[in-house]
């Protein structure tokens, strides 16, 4: 039993020596998301919650949790769960969006996932490549988890938390 925790604390100590080398390399990681609200109040005037330009779902929307690695070579992984209306007639489903995409921002620059579909429990899972290779450093990152119709992404639902 001694020999487990030792073994198992030891572990744990190189995990937390190489963790933090490993997010140093590029590697962008997301944890917890923030629901979109149609406006936002500036200075007491509602204005548009636009973010980098994306304009949100036209409801209020929540999301129970997100979780995203962004490696270096573009590659991405997404899991989300509960991305639901918070708001309007549909309240707690997860409205009309059958298909969403995951939306990296370094600076103005944006670099878009693989279409991934939303079950009705809100649940969605990316995995693919970014239509693009992420510079080094990523300035100022974002992940807005948005829309997919027509071929193309549309207004956001969901951002990402970034996890440092």
């Amino acid at each position: 039993m001694k020999k487990a925790l030792i073994s198992a604390a030891a572990g744990a100590l190189a995990l937390g020596c190489i963790w933090p080398a490993m997010a140093d390399e590029g590697r962008l990681e997301f944890r917890g998301g923030i629901g979109s609200t149609p406006f936002a109040s500036v200075n007491g005037v509602l204005a548009p919650n636009d973010v980098r330009g994306i304009a949100p779902g036209g409801r209020p929307w929540v999301i129970e949790k997100l979780r995203a690695a962004v490696r270096p070579d573009g590659s991405i992984s997404v899991k989300g769960e509960g991305l639901l209306l918070a708001g309007g007639n549909a309240i707690g489903l997860p409205g009309l969006p059958r298909q969403v995409v995951a939306t990296v921002f370094c600076g103005a620059v944006e670099f878009t996932s693989p279409a991934a579909d939303l079950d009705a429990n809100g649940n969605f899972s990316i995995r693919g490549t970014l239509s693009g290779v992420l510079p080094s450093p990523c300035a100022t990152p974002v992940l807005l988890i948005r829309n997919f119709t027509a071929n193309a992404p549309g207004a956001w639902f969901a951002a990402g938390i970034p996890d440092n």
